[in-house]
């Protein structure tokens, strides 16, 4: 804590991490799904790493390690859109999956997990 007050209560999401076996693919396809254009492939010591930034978070796609980072054990990070319905009709167009939901949470809010192309679980977060 910083004083009496939280550490992140001042703090947003600033990047979420997936973990694939290949991140160009899943980076291709999630910058498709958000109408990004160009993502940077940065060299590392462990693989090609991945990245591009939407709606101010950066979303990186890292080589998968079956021991400290398997594919589908990603956080599961919900994006927060106008219409769960439309945006999830749009994402299974792409190729996702159901995973689970639509679930109403309050009225006028919903959210669902589906799964990208890749096995990576994810969220929508909006009215229905």
């Amino acid at each position: 804590m910083i004083g009496n007050v939280p550490t992140l209560t001042r703090s947003h999401v600033r990047a979420v991490l997936m973990f694939a076996e290949d991140t160009h693919a899943v980076a291709n396809w999630w910058a498709a799904a958000f109408g990004v254009e160009q993502v940077e492939v940065v060299q590392d010591p462990e693989g090609d790493f991945v990245s591009f930034e939407t709606h101010g978070v950066e979303l990186g796609i890292h080589p998968a390690d079956e021991q400290k980072n398997p594919v589908g054990g990603s956080p599961v990070v919900y994006w927060s859109v106008p219409s769960v319905a439309a945006a999830r009709e749009e994402l299974i167009k792409l190729g996702a999956t159901p995973h689970r939901g639509p679930l109403a949470v309050d009225p006028g809010r919903s959210v669902c997990q589906l799964l990208d192309p890749y096995g990576n679980i994810f969220g929508l977060d909006g009215p229905p």
